[in-house]
């Protein structure tokens, strides 16, 4: 990573020309990371983070999007380097770099692959607040999914946020967020059902055969009302699972399971579909 970078100004120091420093980029033997700073032709996503940082400030550390990315949860997808920075700093702007001016220092950063980064729970709270609810959710999920921090942990970190944007909105999900969601649309769907006035399904819900051996999971449940929600993604269409699908729906049918599946055409563009069908399963 960071011993694998070599700034310009470094290598004119060592002897080298500008016109040699251009040659090695042009064959390929060397790569332009960022401006000044230079790397090999193999350079990976943290030798690019690692290069930005050598022109950022010293009180710059990953947040946000980036910083999720590091801690293993960055479900929310963004192709910019995302950086927090004390609010007044002098920060050069840099292509693909977004600057975040915050007034709530960064506690205790910690190094991440090498990286200076804001803890799993500032990462956290930071997206729980700024992105879009349906965002937000899939976040906080695999977040507490791969342990990156635990609730509290966000709790606490939120306490800090007081009177900035998005603190009710992150508040809410933090308490709706679970660790055993799956995937993100599983997330989204559970959202749908509780923004509508639906009550929370249960992710991820283990079955068990007469002797107590765990049999089939369903996505969604309504344990006690045994309706289970499915979202079916590319995974459901494959021709080697169809048999197994078959066997398992009439198994869940034998035990009185009503199910219901859903595709992202469903998710995205017919929400109130869903609502309905599971509102009305709920009722009757």
């Amino acid at each position: 990573m960071t011993e694998r970078l070599v700034r310009y100004s470094e290598l004119l120091a060592s002897g080298w020309s500008r016109g040699q420093v251009r040659g090695r980029v042009a064959q390929g033997s060397m790569l332009r990371l960022t401006r000044g700073v230079y790397g090999p032709p193999a350079a990976d996503t943290e030798d690019r983070l690692a290069a930005i940082f050598e022109r950022l400030p010293d009180s710059a550390v990953a947040g946000f999007h980036t910083g999720a990315m590091l801690h293993g949860f960055g479900d929310a997808r963004s192709t910019r380097c995302h950086v927090i920075v004390p609010a007044g700093s002098a920060v050069p702007q840099i292509r693909g770099v977004v600057t975040h001016e915050s007034v709530v220092p960064v506690r205790d950063p910690v190094l991440v692959r090498g990286l200076p980064c804001a803890p799993a729970a500032r990462c956290a709270a930071d997206l729980a607040r700024a992105l879009r609810r349906t965002e937000a959710l899939p976040v906080l999920d695999l977040c507490l999914r791969v342990a990156a921090c635990h609730r509290d942990d966000l709790r606490d970190e939120l306490g800090h946020h007081r009177g900035l944007r998005g603190v009710r909105q992150a508040r809410e999900l933090i308490n709706l967020a679970d660790p055993r969601s799956e995937c993100r649309q599983e997330s989204q769907l559970r959202l749908l059902l509780v923004d509508a006035g639906l009550p929370a399904p249960e992710p991820q819900l283990w079955l068990h055969d007469r002797y107590g051996m765990p049999l089939y999971r369903i996505d969604l449940a309504y344990r006690k009302r045994r309706i289970g929600i499915e979202y079916d993604g590319q995974s459901h269409l494959d021709p080697d699972a169809f048999h197994y699908d078959r066997f398992r729906s009439n198994w869940l049918a034998g035990q009185g399971w009503r199910m219901r599946y859903f595709t992202a055409d469903d998710l995205y563009r017919r929400p109130t579909h869903i609502v309905t069908t599971i509102h009305s399963l709920l009722t009757h």
